[in-house]
């Protein structure tokens, strides 16, 4: 093929995944989709394999291939144009059963050419708790609505009594409906310019290019892994659920132009719904690889052949049915995203070429907090507070990390406006803000989280209700690199106005009440109460006692390090007016040296 076929076809590729990204956007109407964007849109070759994978949460690029593959096995001889299949049954290929797969046949003259699949998490699922998040699911069959693959539109035709079963298991129809017409939608412009590409070029060049582009790929990733140093580096990520904490351990082997991802080690599966099945692990490892090690190199099936995963099954990453994973996605699977991100990190920052690439955990604990009840308009409501895809940039080796700075897993992920919320909700935010010395310490500083707090306002029903769960507040979870902090983890707080407060409750002057720390399960919001919540900042790099003291007492100005931080962490004095006192800084650097080894402070 001539190289400047290979570049148009290639880049219409890029384009027709852009283009139903807009159309999957445009549609929803619910902000964890058009505001978060929590979702996920790409392009797989008639066998399932991945041809151009998309934005948003990259773990699914591999979980929707599974999907595509399952579907073909389930429905050989029963794929038409037109027909759509929806499955999402964590055992076969999905994250939880919130994000629903809808994968969809491309035809040409007749022939299986080609298919699209795109995820978004659904409004509701008919989980015990609203929203899909499940922290009171015992298991699968309490987790929602389950399909291993079935048809949703028949040749074009929409199958109403499919859909009808589905609607009449979710607490909100109408916006599942609404969720599930995006989808459709997403895929029709996918098969639509798909099929006007294959036309102009025919389907056995445009399947040659595909062919080629998966080529490149693989070769450009070799290569990439051949320049890197062959190692074995590791990483432990911590859960911590009702007092009871879970590990995932992993071992990142690199040989030659190779890469192996073990998680031997890590905890039996849980009796809570923190759990991941063997497809979201793998999904989980490559959401931080594709960006970290192939930024510049087409994200396709070439990229997924030199990398292996062992993960055993019966353990928390590769957990056997009926145990519980509606929480996966901000539990067992983000910790495999921040270890494979560690471990990356690490063994970048061996490498004397590609050490300016290596960069400390983002960030690492995501908050799943869904709001459900009656709203100010008297209709229900559900929802998340979409600030936890805000994230938090992780320290690189040359610069700080990126306040609120987003993900690695998600390039796109972001968080809706505080008025969204509050129309759809009977909330008000008293604040929503960058959280001081969350940032984790180094010579370059980790990105801040932030930190919000909202009350009921104009509720018919006095308040609302919220579910959460995650990976608990125990455990500081953005891990630094070379000599770094991790940043600080995540809190969440009950504010039971009214009530004496203890006096270590001061969180912030417009909150007034007892503080009760909360981490898992459905709790009322009331009253005159008040739900606050911080969110983990990024990890940091290099040693903090090295930090220029100019970038600290800066750091200080800007509120983003506290006085106290300054002075404990990184060493440096500052006068009342906020400029670096050197000789105090140089006695304070000088003592924590001689702490750390052991002896007397140096002269």
């Amino acid at each position: 093929m001539d190289p400047m076929t290979f570049s148009i076809i290639r880049h219409r590729l890029f384009r027709i995944v852009d283009e139903a990204v807009i159309t999957l956007k445009h549609v929803s109407g619910s902000a964890i989709t058009n505001e978060g964007h929590d979702l996920m849109v790409s392009l797989y070759r008639a066998d399932g394999s991945l041809l151009m994978g998309g934005v948003g949460f990259l773990h699914h690029l591999t979980s929707a291939a599974e999907a595509c593959k399952s579907i073909i096995r389930r429905f050989e001889g029963r794929i038409r144009e037109g027909d759509v299949f929806l499955l999402n049954d964590p055992y076969t290929a999905a994250l939880h059963t919130s994000d629903i797969y809808l994968v969809a046949p491309i035809h040409h003259d007749g022939e299986l050419v080609a298919w699209s699949a795109c995820f978004v998490h659904v409004y509701d699922i008919g989980a015990m708790n609203p929203g899909g998040f499940s922290p009171q699911s015992p298991d699968i069959f309490t987790e929602g609505f389950s399909s291993p693959g079935i048809k949703i539109v028949d040749q074009g035709e929409l199958v109403h009594d499919v859909l009808d079963t589905m609607l009449n298991m979710v607490r909100s129809p109408e916006m599942v409906t609404l969720d599930l017409r995006s989808m459709i939608a997403c895929n029709n412009v996918a098969r639509e310019r798909m099929q006007a590409l294959i036309a102009k070029y025919g389907p056995e060049t445009v399947d040659a290019a595909g062919s080629e582009l998966i080529r490149q790929s693989e070769d450009l990733f070799r290569a990439r892994l051949k320049e890197l140093p062959d190692g074995e580096w590791q990483s432990r990520q911590y859960l911590d659920v009702d007092g009871e904490t879970a590990v995932v351990r992993l071992t990142m082997t690199k040989t030659d132009d190779r890469l192996v991802f073990d998680f031997t080690g890590s905890s039996p599966q849980s009796r809570y719904a923190i759990n991941c099945t063997k497809w979201a692990s793998l999904g989980g490892l490559f959401a931080p690889l594709f960006p970290l090690l192939c930024y510049d190199i087409t994200w396709n099936e070439g990229v997924i052949e030199p990398v292996e995963m062992i993960a055993p099954e019966g353990s928390i990453v590769n957990c056997t049915r009926p145990a519980p994973v509606s929480v996966a996605t901000v539990a067992a699977i983000q910790s495999v995203n921040n270890a494979a991100c560690a471990t990356i990190g690490k063994m970048l920052a061996a490498s004397e070429k590609y050490r300016s690439q290596a960069t400390a955990v983002w960030h690492a604990n995501h908050f799943a907090i869904f709001k459900f009840g009656r709203n100010q308009k008297g209709g229900q409501s559900i929802g998340i507070l979409t600030e936890t895809f805000a994230g938090a940039g992780g320290a690189r080796s040359f610069g700080d990390g990126v306040e609120i700075g987003g993900e690695i897993p998600n390039p796109i992920s972001r968080m809706a406006n505080v008025e969204t919320v509050e129309a759809n909700f009977p909330v008000r935010y008293l604040f929503r803000k960058r959280m001081i010395d969350s940032g984790g310490p180094g010579e370059w500083r980790g990105g801040t989280g932030g930190e919000l707090a909202i009350v009921p306002h104009k509720a018919p029903d006095g308040g609302i209700h919220y579910v959460i769960s995650g990976k608990g507040a125990r455990h500081p979870m953005s891990d630094g690199l070379a000599g770094g902090y991790p940043g600080a983890p995540n809190r969440y707080l009950w504010i039971r106005h009214g009530e004496e407060p203890a006096e270590d409750d001061a969180v912030d002057e417009r909150l007034s009440g007892r503080a009760e720390p909360v981490s898992w399960g459905v709790y009322p919001l009331m009253g005159k109460d008040a739900l606050y919540v911080r969110w983990n900042g990024g990890g940091g790099y290099g040693d903090p006692l090295v930090r220029g003291p100019e970038r600290v007492a800066a750091d200080v100005v800007e509120g983003l390090v506290s006085r106290t931080a300054a002075e404990e962490i990184y060493g440096v004095a500052l006068t009342e007016a906020g400029a670096v006192d050197e000789a105090a800084t140089d006695r304070l650097r000088r003592a924590r040296i001689a702490g750390r080894l052991g002896g007397e402070q140096m002269s």
